[in-house]
């Protein structure tokens, strides 16, 4: 069986990188060592870990900080990637055996959630990972807003480059995250990545000097298309002053791309707005975000509905147990079942999907992820009321 051990700074270089290029790259690669060490900076405070056979690295998972709000709880999350394997040694539990490993050390060191991008995403759920809504992207005619030109609207719109002003870019996404449920803020040293090729524009929304909306974004040729990442801003006046911004684009691009939440519907920005909004999930291409809860702890202070159930989480090494989740103060208290009372039985990713507010109590009957009594239904369904997660925030 392989060793597991966990790799540090340049050592990366000789373990965990040396799986990059054929997992995720064009293959084979020119690629050098130069252009590896390159991206150390970007790894600097990840946990990496990789397993070895004769002094061989077969798989490696590594996994960065960031913090995410759960139901109006900012918790320390962990996004999960660089998952990988050598041909040779796939479909040996090599990666089952990181993962179980990687968990248990993000739970020690104070992470509550988890998240990542699934190749295989049948695997994923295994280990307690529920799929999340995609965001959207919104394709139109700059044209189409054109009637916002003509209204009078408070504050302005600033334009630099994303390095001139990735400080206030930083600070609005933080402000943001302490209020979207699902919103994801990573660490500077990844965060950063977005500096080095400085090649987005930011344009920023400001009313009253507070800053109420910022687009990353840039042109791909006169003519062509404005690409925006995600729309970001905390009032629909935000949302209105960076929409008229695009619509200042009218006579140099003919067509706009933006990523909106999957709860955005941009055929109600202007009246007669011609636009295809999409989503498209493919794996491993373009998958939706899954995520996790690492401790059921990550529930306690979370804002909820009347309710109050207890659950028995099963098939799970860190969560499985007997709990009682209490909404009658309006957030939700955690205490020791009784075992009186009907017990919900859920799997990790049937909690998850409750938590995240994706899943009603009913799905996760017919999705097989648990097994809830009629009175918990009702329970579950009002403590943890649906909510569409805002995964916003690059990792």
């Amino acid at each position: 069986m392989s060793t597991i051990r966990r790799v540090h700074g340049d050592e990366r270089l000789g373990t965990a990188f040396t799986l990059y290029p054929y997992a995720f790259d064009a293959t084979p690669s020119p690629g050098t060592e130069d252009e590896l060490r390159a991206l150390l900076p970007y790894h600097r405070d990840n946990t990496t870990l990789v397993a070895e056979e004769d002094g061989r690295t077969v798989a490696t998972a590594s996994a960065f900080p960031a913090q995410q709000n759960l139901r109006g709880n900012v918790l320390p999350m962990a996004g999960i990637g660089w998952v990988a394997t050598q041909p040779d040694a796939r479909r040996q539990g090599h990666g089952s055996r990181l993962m179980h490993r990687l968990h248990a050390e993000l739970l020690d060191s104070g992470h509550l959630l988890a998240t990542l991008y699934p190749f295989h995403p049948a695997f994923y759920e295994r280990f307690g990972y529920v799929g999340l809504p995609l965001n959207r992207t919104a394709t139109f005619p700059p044209a189409a807003l054109a009637p916002l030109l003509g209204v009078e609207l408070p504050g302005q719109v600033t334009q630099r480059s994303i390095r001139d002003g990735f400080e206030d870019y930083r600070a609005f996404q933080q402000q943001l995250m302490a209020h979207r449920h699902g919103y994801t803020y990573t660490a500077d040293y990844r965060a950063a990545r977005a500096l080095d090729p400085a090649n987005r524009w930011l344009a920023t929304a400001v009313v009253d000097g507070a800053v109420v909306g910022v687009l990353t974004y840039h042109i791909d040729g006169y003519g062509g298309t404005l690409r925006a990442d995600e729309l970001l801003y905390s009032t629909f006046l935000g949302r209105a002053l960076l929409l008229r911004f695009i619509a200042t684009h009218i006579h140099q691009v003919s067509s706009v791309v933006v990523t909106v939440a999957p709860d955005e519907y941009p055929e109600s920005w202007v009246t007669g707005l011609t636009v295809r909004t999409e989503a498209e999930a493919a794996f491993p291409t373009s998958p939706p975000l899954m995520a996790r809860l690492l401790s059921v702890e990550a529930l306690r202070g979370a804002r909820c509905g009347p309710g109050r159930v207890e659950i028995e989480v099963v098939d799970d090494r860190l969560l499985a147990g007997r709990y009682r989740l209490d909404g009658t103060g309006g957030t939700i208290d955690i205490g020791p079942a009784s075992g009186t009372a009907k017990t919900a039985t859920l799997t990790a990713a049937g909690l998850a999907g409750l938590a995240y507010g994706v899943l009603d109590p009913a799905e996760v009957v017919t999705r097989g992820l648990g097994e809830v009594p009629d009175d918990a239904v009702e329970e579950l369904r009002s403590l943890l009321y649906r909510l569409t997660p805002h995964v916003f925030g690059k990792g």
